[in-house]
């Protein structure tokens, strides 16, 4: 009978340490996915914010012979031209987010002022090359919304996996962040228009 109650043992402490290897093998397997899932959502955040980026820089770069054109038709507008490469440079040179998304609705809101000030002059609205130049930040303007929303899309979902239960745990045991939306207007974001009844 001794014998038996150390087979039956042995067996029973077996198959509980096998059942452990078991429970281990698939908590290890488990956190190894939910690890690789948190690194494809930050990538493909950074490669939303790269979009992003390779849009600001051409608005940034198209910005200057915007301003030279419009220089050449009122000199008395200094100021708003001044402020406009002022802020480019700023935002060029900004590194955060947050402050990189309020340098960017500054230097858009000079921009629609800069485009206020073409309808003061009908011969710029006319000169080609302020024509072919607006046509071109619009195209950006474009391509900039588009990489927004991309790169929202990926933060929402990133976002999402870093705080939803149970890969919050494998997120907060790496470090995995929240990332922060990026929320710039466009120069071609408009308010609606008011209509008034008489």
């Amino acid at each position: 009978m001794g014998s038996t109650l150390g087979v039956a043992l042995l067996a029973s402490t077996t198959a509980t340490v096998a059942v452990v290897v078991v429970v281990v093998a698939a908590f290890v397997v488990w956190t190894a996915l939910a690890f690789n899932r948190l690194v494809r959502e930050r990538n493909l955040v950074a490669e939303g914010w790269s979009g992003i980026d390779v849009q600001l820089k051409r608005r940034s770069n198209l910005i200057p012979a915007l301003v030279e054109v419009v220089k050449g038709y009122s000199r008395h507008e200094r100021k708003l031209l001044t402020d406009i490469a002022e802020l480019r440079n700023r935002s060029r040179s900004v590194k955060q987010l947050k402050e990189r998304e309020e340098s960017e609705n500054a230097l858009t809101d000079q921009l629609k002022g800069l485009f206020a000030l073409a309808e003061a002059y009908p011969q710029l609205k006319a000169d080609r090359q302020f024509l072919r130049l607006a046509e071109q930040l619009s195209e950006i303007e474009d391509q900039l919304q588009m990489a927004r929303r991309y790169y929202n899309g990926a933060v929402r979902n990133y976002n999402i996996r870093v705080e939803s239960f149970p890969s919050n745990l494998v997120a907060r045991l790496f470090g995995f962040g929240r990332a922060e939306f990026f929320q710039v207007e466009t120069a071609t974001e408009r308010a609606a228009p008011k209509v008034e009844v008489s």
